[in-house]
C-alpha cells in the first residue's frame, strides 16, 4: 500500500545507563526525491550519516525529512570540556582592541568570555561513539514506527479517496461509450436526411452506397473505442501499482499523464457536446488524483 509523504513522530526515553534524556523526532512533507536534514547536539554530528542510513533501511526513500535529536546530558560519564585556546586567545584581543579604540569601560572577565559557546567543545573517549550510537537509536526506533505507521495511514486514507474518484471515472466512461454508440449508429440516417433536404429543390438523388461510405468515415474517426479500452487498461495497472511494495508515486505520476492523453483524445474525436461535458468531468476527477498522487511515495 502506498505510504503518504507526510507525517511526523516523536518519541523520547532515557539512555541505558541513565546518563541522557535523549529525544529523537521526525517530519516529513512531499518531495520529488529524498531530501533529508538532520539536526544534533554538535558533539553527536558524527551520527549524521548512521542516521540517514538508518532512515534508508526503514524504507523511507522519497520526502522532505526532517530529523530532529536532543540530548540532554543528566550525568557526565567521562567526557572533558575542551576550550579552543587560539579561537580564545583571538577573541580576547578582539575585545581589548574595542575597548581601546572606543575608550570603553573593561569589564572583560571569564564569565563574560566563557559566554561564548564557541569556545569550548565537549571530547568524548572514541570507544563511546557505538554506545552513543545505540543509546539514539533506541529512541530514533520508535520515533520512526510512529512515523511510519502514520505515513501508511494516511497513505490508505489517499488512497481509498483516489480508488473512489476513479470508480466515478469508470462510469463516466461508460456513458461515453453508450452515447458515442448512439451517435455513430444514427448518424447514417441524419446524413441521409441532411442530403435528402438539401437537394430536394435540385430534383438531384443520391445513392445509398454513398450514404454508408459517409457514415462509415465517420464512424471510423469518431471511434473512441481504443481510446475506452486502453484508458480501462490504465486503471487496472493503477491499482496493479499502487499495491506493489516498490514506491509507486512517480509511477502512479507518469500514468495518470496517459489517462489525460487518452482523455483529450476521446474529445477531440467527439463532436457531441454530451461527452465534451462529461471529458471535461474525467480531466477534473484526474486533476484531484493528480494533486493526491503528490504526496504519495
Amino acid at each position: 500500500m502506498p505510504k503518504s509523504m507526510t507525517a511526523f513522530g516523536r518519541a523520547r526515553n532515557t539512555s541505558a545507563d541513565g546518563s541522557k534524556d535523549i529525544t529523537a523526532e521526525i517530519k516529513s512533507v512531499n518531495s520529488r526525491y529524498m531530501d533529508c536534514t538532520v539536526k544534533l547536539p554538535r558533539m553527536y554530528s558524527f551520527l549524521e550519516e548512521r542516521i540517514k542510513a538508518y532512515l534508508t533501511s526503514r524504507g523511507i526513500q522519497r520526502g522532505k525529512v526532517e530529523i530532529y535529536i536532543g540530548v540532554d546530558v543528566l550525568e557526565q560519564a567521562g567526557s572533558e570540556v575542551y576550550l579552543d585556546r587560539a579561537a580564545a586567545a583571538s577573541y580576547i584581543a578582539a575585545l581589548e582592541a574595542l575597548r581601546d579604540e572606543f575608550n570603553l569601560r573593561d569589564d572583560i572577565s571569564v564569565m563574560r568570555v566563557a559566554g561564548n559557546r564557541e569556545l569550548f567543545s565537549m571530547r568524548k573517549p572514541e570507544d563511546d561513539a557505538e554506545r552513543d550510537w545505540e543509546d539514539v537509536k533506541s529512541v530514533l526506533s520508535p520515533a520512526v514506527d510512529a512515523f511510519l505507521e502514520r505515513r501508511e495511514a494516511e497513505g490508505a486514507r489517499l488512497m481509498e479517496d483516489i480508488y473512489s474518484k476513479i470508480e466515478g471515472i469508470k462510469a463516466i466512461t461508460v456513458k461515453i461509450a453508450e452515447i458515442s454508440a448512439n451517435d455513430i449508429q444514427g448518424y447514417g440516417a441524419k446524413l441521409e436526411e441532411r442530403i435528402k433536404k438539401f437537394l430536394a429543390d435540385f430534383d438531384v438523388e443520391i445513392s445509398e452506397q454513398r450514404i454508408l461510405t459517409e457514415a462509415a468515415v465517420f464512424a471510423d474517426k469518431a471511434a473512441i473505442d481504443e481510446e475506452l479500452v486502453r484508458l480501462s487498461s490504465h486503471f487496472e495497472t493503477f491499482r496493479e501499482i499502487a499495491e506493489s511494495p516498490e514506491p509507486a508515486g512517480r509511477k502512479l505520476d507518469f500514468l495518470l499523464q496517459e489517462m489525460n492523453r487518452e482523455t483529450n483524445t476521446i474529445g477531440s474525436k467527439c463532436s457531441n457536446a454530451d461527452i465534451a461535458h462529461l471529458v471535461v468531468d474525467i480531466k477534473a476527477e484526474l486533476e484531484k488524483i493528480r494533486e493526491q498522487i503528490q504526496n504519495i511515495e
